[in-house]
């Protein structure tokens, strides 16, 4: 099946961003009795629920935010459109980190990402959650983890050998996740960035 791309982006657009909207962090940690905003480092994100409500917990959000850049990444591949799976891609990320129906307050667009290039690049999505969880467990620091797959990703891309459109496209989304970390990179910088060890005693809710 094959869709106009100008016309397929145009329909799904809306609807990318808005699944990109869905509050996971939110409706599972209020599930436990818990305002994910309010504990830890109030972000909205699998890192912070697995801090504050447990590792499964943090799974299950992972998981429910991967499939809202999965779905629209599949959608457009289904359309037989790899670059209106890109846009639709780019607009549930955005959804997710600048959600309207939270007063644009969301989270960092790291699993939504990675739900996307699991659908659109299986062999290196999984190299880099490898990566992902050796920097985790070796620095125990999340966003340092997520800095460094966000900034892989083009690279892993690249080897696939996909088209230079493709590697753009995710220097594009990278860039995009890394400015929702200006804050952490700067405390990374001076050192003050909190590990998962400390902010779980700083946002410990279980």
């Amino acid at each position: 099946m094959s869709i106009e791309p100008g016309l397929f982006v145009g329909i799904g657009l809306v609807p990318a961003y808005m699944l990109g909207t869905f509050p996971s962090a939110v409706l599972v940690a209020r599930s436990k009795g818990v305002d994910i905003t309010a504990v830890g480092s109030g972000n909205p994100g699998a890192s912070n629920v697995a801090r504050t409500l447990g590792t499964r917990w943090g799974v299950m959000v992972f998981a429910l935010d991967g499939m809202k850049g999965a779905i629209p990444a599949l959608v457009g591949l289904l359309a037989g459109s790899r670059p209106a799976a890109y846009v639709l891609v780019a607009a549930a990320i955005v959804g997710h980190m600048y959600p309207i129906t939270r007063r644009f307050q969301g989270g960092k667009g790291v699993a939504t990402l990675a739900g996307a290039m699991i659908a659109l690049h299986p062999i290196s999505s999984a190299v880099l959650l490898v990566v992902w969880y050796l920097v985790r467990r070796l620095t125990r620091t999340a966003s340092l983890a997520s800095l460094v797959i966000a900034a892989a990703l083009p690279i892993g891309v690249g080897f696939e050998r996909s088209h230079a459109w493709e590697v753009l496209a995710t220097i594009g989304l990278s860039l995009l996740v890394m400015l929702r970390h200006v804050d952490n990179i700067k405390r990374l910088l001076s050192g003050h960035e909190l590990s998962a060890r400390h902010a779980s005693r700083v946002g410990h809710g279980r």
